[in-house]
């Protein structure tokens, strides 16, 4: 191969350098902010099994293309917004979703803790051994994870330290969940003082709040246990702090969750499809919101 040629063919590689890196450039992450446009915050509420709805309604906001530039969970929504935020993909949290099993994630005993007859300790693992970041401040879209100070009553943002001890805290129902150290406070479930807390989303600068709101309806006639009468006591409590927080959003997306048991797992398909159904009725709204913001 002569001079020119040589001098030809490092050309043509260096251009296709240019011309892959250029297009590889150009694929941006659903949560990547774009110049003038708003900055959009997810909001996932509480409601333990009821949560799988979140997972249809994420499934449709990515299909649309609705970007999400931060996601503020409480309770499940904390579990289900926290792997999310990890790991942008509704596929695999899909199905991670049928893959899930109570029991990975609930550790009852007979023989429990005087502050609650499930230690957490299996939530906590697996959400260690599920996600691949570790940090709440490494999440590859920016997670606020929400608790209670079970001393203050103070609604805590946790926004530095273990993602998975932060679910924990978030998820631990009082009653329950045994309460969780995290730094120098003692916490338990986000939804004792915020369910849904959009606020905490417009306090962290975003423009456009969507919530979806698991307790619209929290009629439940199959309460045969003491764990069901807690479950029920702290649903119709996040009901009652419902009324004030979603005042903060712009759009609230409520899947038929009715019926659904605090820890009944047997309908996790028919909730996803449930959340499918609220966010496709609801992209109207949203792209309404959105294009009022832009102009």
């Amino acid at each position: 191969m002569n001079n020119f040629n040589k001098f030809f063919v490092a050309i043509v590689i260096v251009l296709t350098g240019i011309l892959l890196s250029s297009c590889q450039s150009t694929q941006k992450l659903p949560h990547t902010m774009k110049k003038g446009e708003p900055k959009i915050a997810l909001v996932l509420g509480g409601g333990s099994a009821k949560g799988f709805a979140h997972i249809g309604v994420i499934r449709v906001l990515e299909q649309e293309k609705i970007p999400i530039h931060m996601i503020v969970g409480t309770s499940v929504g904390s579990l289900i917004g926290g792997i999310y935020a990890a790991n942008p993909d509704s596929f695999q949290l899909e199905w991670l979703a049928f893959k899930i099993d109570k029991n990975d994630i609930l550790d009852l005993s007979i023989i429990y803790s005087k502050l609650g007859p499930a230690q957490g300790a299996r939530l906590e693992s697996f959400v260690e051994q599920t996600v691949t970041i570790k940090k709440i401040e490494d999440t590859k879209i920016p997670f606020f994870p929400i608790a209670t100070d079970l001393n203050t009553g103070e609604t805590i943002i946790m926004e530095k330290g273990s993602l998975s001890k932060a679910i924990r805290a978030s998820s631990a129902i009082p009653g329950i969940f045994v309460p969780v150290t995290f730094g120098n406070r003692l916490l338990v479930d986000g939804g004792v003082t915020n369910s849904t807390p959009c606020d905490i989303a417009r306090s962290k600068g975003a423009d456009i709040v969507i919530a979806i709101n698991l307790l619209k309806d929290i009629k439940d006639y199959n309460i045969n246990s003491l764990v069901d009468i807690i479950g029920q006591s702290v649903n119709i409590m996040m009901h009652q702090s419902n009324k004030t927080k979603l005042q903060h959003a712009d759009v609230i997306i409520e899947p038929d969750t009715k019926g659904t048991a605090l820890f009944d797992f047997s309908q996790k398909k028919m909730l996803m499809e449930e959340g499918i159904k609220a966010a496709k009725a609801s992209l109207p709204k949203i792209k309404e919101v959105i294009e009022r913001f832009r102009q």
